[in-house]
């Protein structure tokens, strides 16, 4: 089954998903796409198969349809993912009209609503500011899933990851001087304010992307 949260109302978007997600049967087993982890082989085992380890599975995807090798393979399946029984979510900004027909398309008659279709828009004139401390909240409290969500939304409305990793910092020696250690270890603490102050300067002296560099950090933290 598919199930569409899109548009630019991030607020409003975000609520709707969390909201659907908590709905999902208990012992769903997720599993994060990006487009660094996109595999057309283990997506294309998810519809065609169930998971060995859960009664249902669960393929969060997350700004696929900016890129047209993952957006052209994605549309091309949707019917079989539709037709599947696990679910594949999508988590996208504003997405144009030859592709919200393309879900339309993939869904029958009576799935074309909420919770399949999920549409969120701003009002033109209105601006949405963007919290830096979401990443850093969601990090704190061992929330993988959201954290990455919350960076992939800061990083395609243009918010700079010194603003991010500056906020980030700022939470992680907090917590060393609260001595917040209820979800992390002392020792684990002073290793990622060590690793955050040299990440970037890093990654550009290695020639690597820093974009991929944090999220690569922020997911293997734990």
């Amino acid at each position: 089954m598919i199930f569409l949260f899109a548009g630019d109302d991030t607020k409003n978007k975000r609520f709707a998903y969390e909201k659907f997600v908590k709905s999902m049967p208990v012992g769903t087993e997720s599993f994060l796409i990006s487009r660094n982890d996109f595999d057309t082989v283990v997506i294309e085992s998810f519809y065609s198969g169930s998971s060995l380890f859960s009664a249902k599975s669960a393929m969060i995807f997350q700004n696929i349809f900016e890129y047209e090798e993952t957006r052209n393979f994605i549309l091309d399946k949707l019917k079989l993912m539709e037709e599947s029984a696990n679910f594949f979510i999508f988590l996208e900004g504003k997405l144009n009209k030859p592709i919200l027909d393309a879900f339309k398309k993939a869904l029958p008659a009576d799935r074309q609503v909420v919770p399949a279709m999920n549409i969120f828009e701003l009002p033109k004139k209105k601006k949405e500011k963007y919290d830096n401390f979401l990443v850093a909240n969601a990090f704190s409290r061992k929330d993988k899933l959201n954290m990455w969500i919350c960076f992939r939304e800061a990083m395609d409305r243009g918010v700079g990851m010194e603003e991010i990793i500056g906020v980030l910092f700022w939470k992680i020696k907090n917590m060393l001087i609260t001595k917040n250690f209820s979800r992390f270890s002392e020792s684990e603490l002073k290793d990622f304010t060590s690793r955050l102050s040299y990440l970037l300067p890093k990654a550009r002296k290695e020639g690597r992307d820093a974009e991929s560099a944090f999220e690569q950090f922020l997911l293997k933290a734990f």
